[in-house]
């Protein structure tokens, strides 16, 4: 159960930075509402997780899901640089967030 909240709460992390993008700066009432929340979720997701994952693992695991989805997030939507290398690199890091679930 740990691990799909803190999978969740990574995900989560996709949605504040794609929220704090919209707000342009928190001046903008329902994006800025929607970055509150999603801040507020996946913090409380990730230490609920850290309860039974080591908190190395359970953080790198967090920041990698919010980092490879936020990235994807500004290629498709807000048309950033999507080149080869640049995807090859993200999918290392989800190589990465997996190998971390396995070794343990």
């Amino acid at each position: 159960m740990a691990w799909l909240v803190l999978v969740v709460s990574g995900v989560l992390e996709t949605v504040w930075a794609a929220a704090l993008e919209a707000s342009r700066g928190l001046s903008r009432l329902r994006p800025s509402l929607v970055f509150l929340v999603a801040l507020a979720a996946s913090m409380a997701g990730l230490a609920y997780a850290l309860r039974t994952i080591p908190v190395g693992t359970g953080y790198a695991v967090w920041v990698g899901i919010g980092a490879v989805g936020t990235a994807l997030y500004g290629m498709v939507v807000l048309n950033e640089p999507a080149s080869a290398l640049r995807l090859v690199f993200l999918a290392m890091i989800v190589g990465g967030v997996v190998g971390l679930k396995f070794a343990g």
